[in-house]
């Protein structure tokens, strides 16, 4: 596909891999490549985090000092100049004191709202000293939704961004970025405009639906959760917002990094393996084995489930009957609320010799589990792509999903199965799903080699996404 060198300007507010927290970092460090094959000049603007390792990405500074204006006075940034690796892509860090801690975010709500509409507006700044006037500004999740109404504003008093349109991608729904009334003299949002106060309640300013009412169109992270957020059940209370821009919602699956996730060329992982070799999976299961202290046992299925442990993604679903009743061994990681962290310790407790549960979160590790692991589970509540489910296929670990957003939109149970999908959030849909999988894998060995065959052979990559956001993006630019 061959298209007109558009030029985008790509605000988030983690990118994988100088920083990140979750999916939104993956995303963002992986579309923007993906857009730069299509010939679409793209430039990252991202805060400049303490946690950034500037030994390793080696930034530049390249602009010393630079006015923002905000509320109250005007602040300074400076500007670094890096590249994602293994790209061209030029990535821009804003520094600035706001983002010198070692955490992306810092939990306190009026803390964050503040940092990131600096953000938004640093990052605007920053283009137009660059000299860089695009026709996209593709906004981020709430931490930059705010940037269509920020160019209303400045268009008001300096063209430069006059023909710019905007973009807003949802990455989910359920952070929304709420807070008083006050930022929108802090942001230098003008008061005027027609929608800066129609998400209000109780004065309250919600970032994501002024990203929704004043983009020029927006997308989210599949096809099922585009049309799921349209409903109340899934549409975090924006429903009704959402409804009112349907004709300008558009559904873009997430891929991954097809490179760094690729079990031929994986260095984290004991046996490195393809397609071709599938047989070699085995020594990765003896060798995770070994590492955990489970019992060494090549035959057994091995249970993988890496995640963040939030109400989100249906933890409770992993209890002790699912853990007693199943012929199997369990690996976890993952950190998030107590009341799940301890939950999983006191199951491994419990079951020593069927489950590990490991707190924190180790990338080689999370490596080592894809590419030991025989199915892979993701309950979730809802999920609006997911990623996990994508790499494990990538492994040849057969995905056990919930049909829920882009869950359902890469697992199959029929045409060319990769997968277990079950539909109601419950304890008992899961074990009856989870004893339905365990009994092909150990009774049908030929269905599950097809099983992982099929998800190994899955086109993951961003190369089609990609060429939808082109689509949107020209879209958008040919409307009045």
């Amino acid at each position: 596909m061959k298209t007109r060198s558009l030029r985008v300007a790509f605000l988030s507010a983690e990118v994988a891999p100088l920083a990140k927290a979750g999916g939104l970092g993956d995303v963002a460090g992986a579309l923007p490549k993906a857009l730069e094959k299509l010939n679409i000049a793209v430039l990252i603007f991202m805060p400049f985090y303490g946690i950034v390792d500037a030994k390793k990405y080696k930034p530049k500074k390249i602009i010393g000092s630079l006015t923002v204006a905000i509320d109250g006075g005007d602040e300074k940034i400076s500007v670094y100049e890096t590249k994602l690796p293994a790209s061209g892509v030029r990535v821009y860090l804003i520094k600035h004191k706001f983002f010198d801690g070692q955490d992306i975010y810092t939990g306190g709500r009026v803390h964050d709202v503040r940092r990131f509409s600096f953000f938004t507006q640093a990052a605007l700044t920053a283009c137009h000293e660059l000299g860089f006037q695009p026709d996209i500004v593709h906004a981020q999740d709430w931490h930059a939704a705010l940037a269509a109404q920020m160019l209303k504003t400045r268009n008001a008093a300096d063209a430069f961004f006059s023909k710019t349109k905007t973009i807003y991608t949802i990455h989910n729904l359920a952070n929304q970025g709420i807070t008083g009334p006050e930022i929108i003299g802090y942001a230098k949002l003008n008061p005027n405009l027609p929608v800066i106060r129609a998400d209000a309640r109780n004065g309250d300013i919600n970032f994501m639906v002024q990203g929704i009412l004043a983009s020029d169109a927006v997308t989210t992270v599949s096809p099922r959760y585009a049309k799921e957020i349209l409903h109340h059940y899934q549409g975090a209370g924006l429903d009704n917002i959402l409804r009112q821009r349907r004709r300008d919602l558009y559904g873009i699956l997430n891929g991954i990094d097809v490179d760094a996730y690729n079990p031929k060329t994986d260095t984290a992982i004991a046996q490195r393996y393809s397609l071709a070799t599938l047989q070699k999976k085995e020594v990765n299961k003896i060798a995770l084995q070994k590492k955990l202290g489970l019992p060494i046992d090549k035959k057994k299925c091995l249970v993988g489930f890496i995640s963040r442990l939030v109400w989100q993604k249906g933890v409770e679903l992993i209890d002790d009957d699912l853990i007693k009743n199943s012929n199997c061994q369990f690996v976890i990681l993952g950190t998030g609320q107590k009341e799940y962290e301890n939950q999983l310790q006191k199951l491994a407790k419990k079951h020593p010799d069927k489950l590990r549960a490991v707190i924190g979160f180790d990338e080689n590790l999370a490596r080592q589990i894809y590419a030991s692991s025989d199915i892979f589970l993701v309950p979730s509540r809802f999920e609006p792509c997911g990623l996990t489910q994508m790499i494990a296929m990538r492994y040849g670990s057969v995905p056990l999903v919930r049909a829920t957003g882009g869950l359902a939109d890469t697992v199959r149970e029929r045409r060319k199965a990769n997968g277990f999908l079950f539909k109601e959030f419950s304890s008992q849909a899961l074990h009856k799903t989870f004893q339905r999988a365990l009994d092909v894998y150990y009774q049908k060995p030929k269905k599950w080699l097809k099983l992982q065959e099929n998800g190994m052979k899955e086109d993951l990559s961003w190369k089609k996404s990609a060429k939808e956001y082109v689509r949107v993006y020209e879209k958008v630019l040919k409307q009045a």
